[in-house]
């Protein structure tokens, strides 16, 4: 069983000594191509086994229309984690990276292509970040059922950077685009 930290202490680098803060981070996982259920599980399990990161929720698995995509994009598997983490917004997104190069991701120049998976940093902390590599918050969740739905079922009082809470957000989308599959279950081995 994986023991949550309190998230209101800074936990010490037992190397250097360095004092981190304990943030809260919500991470979106989607997948439309391969075993699609297999990649989203094995991204929980390699979030799981990532040191300074304590997986706190894993959301129901929705599927979802693709957005914007091409013609040859199957439905998504969608969901959410949330956890707790001493690592920096730059470190996460590498593991992140990581763990989607694990699973064959192969990037395109093609917009919206289909992907094995997709591990996205939604929110770090009250991190802000606007660069090629990171934009924290992410700049289009407050606006996507297939991470706002998932979120809402794991945080139902949870507030997206600049105030507005997650469950007036979702009213504002268009949530007959996602299915809850409830036959299906993402677990934290």
């Amino acid at each position: 069983m994986t023991e949550t930290p309190n998230p209101h202490i800074v936990d010490a680098d037992t190397i250097t000594g360095e004092m981190r803060p304990i943030r809260r981070a919500v991470l979106a996982l989607g997948s439309n191509l391969g075993e699609r259920l297999t990649s989203l599980q094995g991204a929980v399990d390699a979030l799981k086994d990532t040191p300074d990161v304590f997986v706190t929720a894993i959301s129901p698995v929705y599927e979802t229309e693709p957005i914007q995509a091409t013609d040859d994009s199957g439905l998504y598997l969608n969901a959410v984690v949330l956890i707790d983490t001493t690592l920096s917004a730059p470190r996460l997104l590498d593991r992140a990276l990581a763990i989607e190069d694990a699973f064959d991701r192969e990037r395109t120049d093609v917009r919206n292509a289909p992907r094995t998976l997709d591990v996205d940093l939604i929110v770090v902390g009250d991190r802000r970040s606007d660069t090629d590599e990171l934009r924290l918050p992410h700049p289009r969740a407050h606006e996507r059922a297939f991470v706002l739905q998932p979120w809402y079922d794991v945080e139902p009082d949870a507030v997206f950077p600049g105030g507005d809470a997650i469950a007036d957000l979702l009213e504002k989308t268009d949530r007959s685009v996602v299915t809850r599959r409830d036959d299906l279950e993402l677990e934290l081995q």
